[in-house]
């Protein structure tokens, strides 16, 4: 986590540098749809263990301000969601006997508050399968997970592509059949997790 952070923090200055060479928002450069992921799935690769992150958005923009979104997500996780940062998520004693593989399709609302300032919440239901500690499977499950989302868009390339660095708190109310061994550390955490860094991505057409 913590070379997830710094990742997504060097990229962040680095687009930021570019932000005066960006387009204006000229109607001959506004295009209302785009496809788009986040940059986690480009730093998967150099994390340890990897989470084997794979994420693809689809976006319509309704209005200039409004805009939605459908992700489909897949990923693998090791551990209770609601860890924090620091030493506890890092510690393997606070992790599953296991791991989860989860595959999810979500819907997102932006709305553009001021300039280039968003807010945005998702939902995204995940069909959760739980691991043993030799990658087999033990049963399935079910989890909600819901993101309110904080950023700003940065537009480059006359407003071809964009970079949205973000925060967020997450919240997942419904999360069904773990298996008792994940329960238990499971409920050791809270089913929420606030001041989660994100860094999006977007080519528009």
């Amino acid at each position: 986590m913590k070379n997830r952070i710094i990742f997504s923090v060097l990229l962040w200055a680095t687009f930021s540098v570019n932000a005066d060479a960006q387009s204006g928002d000229k109607d001959s450069t506004y295009r209302r749809h785009f496809i788009g992921s986040t940059l986690f799935v480009l730093a998967t690769p150099i994390l340890t263990p990897s989470p084997e992150y794979f994420q693809l958005n689809y976006g319509y923009r309704i209005t200039r301000k409004d805009v939605l979104s459908v992700e489909a997500i897949t990923w693998l996780y090791g551990g209770p969601l609601g860890r924090p940062y620091g030493p506890d998520y890092e510690k393997e004693a606070s992790g599953f006997p296991g791991s989860v593989r989860a595959f999810g399709v979500g819907l997102a609302y932006k709305r553009f508050l001021w300039k280039r300032l968003y807010g945005q919440v998702h939902s995204t239901a995940f069909r959760q399968n739980y691991l043993d500690e030799n990658d087999e499977k033990i049963q399935s499950g079910f989890q909600l997970f819901n993101t309110l989302r904080f950023g700003y868009q940065l537009r480059l390339f006359k407003n071809r592509v964009f970079i949205e660095p973000s925060v967020a708190a997450t919240w997942w109310p419904v999360n069904t059949n773990l298996p008792a061994s994940f329960q238990v550390q499971e409920d050791k955490w809270r089913n929420f997790f606030l001041f989660e860094p994100g860094m999006h991505f977007g080519i528009n057409f």
